[in-house]
């Protein structure tokens, strides 16, 4: 096997290519054209096909660069944290509290229908949990953890089952949760302000027309903005690990950018939110092409068959708790929808998936500051913590610990 390791430069640039080749595909295609999918999604595939014929007909093993992903992760969560300005998001606590018990439930409910799955297969329970909430609310990253740890007590193969499950949620997330959003919010004619589209007109948002005119100085005060929230984001996550408390570092930059934001609010100091939202944009959009063209494609191939009956039956629990209970205990408004989108995206792929999913939904249907908010609380803050509680609570069950013996002997 061939190996070659890609620079962060010629990452940069083969994650471009793949943005602007799925920004021309999606433009062409009248499907793709419709349906909400990330441009990124759409070229982030043809480039993860690419590699993985590479890889089963040349033998030619293709690793990406991985900083300038994380980097830009830190990047849009701070653009996110400076466009959330509290006089302007009245957000209560009460729908947070809803979204996170939501959270839970599915949580649970994928866990179980992972071990169903498994034992229904005849395979080891703890695959179950490994294609169940580790995977799908979890992402790669989570499951690749866990799948060690199950490795390291007898599991064997539990890092192809993890990644596997985790590849296709990944994959399958950032196909359905924008479709699925855009037809709820049009299947119940909502737009920003009001519930249906009879409704008062919502009013238009205040932007800055300084991105048609400005000269470099905007520019870099705003380059600079976002480096101090990166920075000063990623000094707290250092001492935040220091002293007992664990966050992943794209929370802190969220955090500091919303505290820098308001604090900028009640002086009256002026941030360019367009440039803000621009960076953000880039960001969010290298982030998510680099992340998922670098999805090992061929880790499916041993496990597909029970891995895709688990996929089907993990959409169709995460599509019905969406719209049957997560939409309608929100007020089965505009944001409420929205927030369902985030919540497809972060409970069947990633949080990067749910931005995705919400930023395209808002710039074709309209803002919805609310959603944002608490998706990002709740994907960003609650989820980790919550699925290893889960997990462990799973893991005391005596069906589930005695598998862990079995594999022991």
């Amino acid at each position: 096997m061939v190996q070659i390791e890609l620079s962060e430069l010629e990452t940069l640039i083969v994650g471009l290519i793949a943005l602007l080749a799925g920004t021309s595909l999606r433009r062409r295609v009248q499907l793709l054209k419709r349906v909400a999918v990330p441009n990124a999604v759409v070229g982030a595939a043809i480039v993860a096909i690419i590699v993985l014929i590479l890889s089963s007909f040349f033998k030619i093993d293709t690793a990406f660069a991985t900083r300038l992903r994380d980097v830009m992760l830190l990047v849009f969560f701070a653009t996110i944290g400076l466009g959330a300005k509290l006089s302007q998001l009245r957000a209560g606590g009460r729908p947070l509290v809803i979204l996170c018990a939501v959270t839970v439930l599915l949580i649970v409910l994928q866990n179980l229908v992972g071990v169903a799955v498994a034992t229904a297969w005849g395979a080891n329970p703890i695959y179950g949990l490994l294609a169940g909430g580790l995977s799908f609310i979890g992402g790669l990253g989570t499951a690749l953890a866990w799948a060690r740890e199950a490795e390291a007590v007898g599991i064997g193969n539990a890092q192809v089952v993890g990644v596997g499950a985790a590849t296709l949620a990944v994959i399958s997330g950032a196909l359905i949760a924008g479709p699925f959003t855009g037809w709820l919010v049009q299947r119940h004619g909502l737009q920003p302000g009001s519930t249906r589209k009879d409704g008062p007109a919502p009013a238009p948002p205040e932007r800055s027309n300084s991105a048609a005119d400005f000269g470099l100085e905007p520019l870099f005060w705003t380059l600079l903005l976002l480096s101090i929230v990166v920075l000063v984001g990623d000094k707290l996550n250092d001492w935040a690990r220091a002293n007992g408390l664990i966050m992943p570092g794209f929370l802190t930059a969220m955090l500091v950018g919303v505290a820098l934001a308001n604090v900028a609010d009640a002086l009256r100091f002026r941030v360019d939110d367009l440039l803000v939202q621009k960076a953000g944009d880039i960001a969010l959009n290298l982030f998510l092409v680099i992340s998922l063209m670098s999805v090992k494609l061929s880790a499916v191939a041993a496990v597909l068959a029970p891995l895709a009956i688990n996929l089907a039956l993990q959409l169709t629990l995460a599509l019905a708790i969406g719209y049957f209970v997560l939409f309608r205990l929100l007020g089965r408004d505009y944001d409420a929808a929205v927030s369902v989108g985030g919540f497809l995206g972060f409970g069947v792929s990633s949080m990067p998936v749910a931005m995705a999913t919400m930023d395209e939904i808002v710039k074709k249907f309209g803002p919805a500051p609310k959603a944002f908010l608490l998706v990002t609380l709740a994907g960003a803050f609650f989820v980790d913590l919550a699925n290893a509680v889960v997990t462990k609570a799973f893991l005391m069950f005596p069906y589930l610990a005695s598998a862990i013996r079995a594999a022991n002997i």
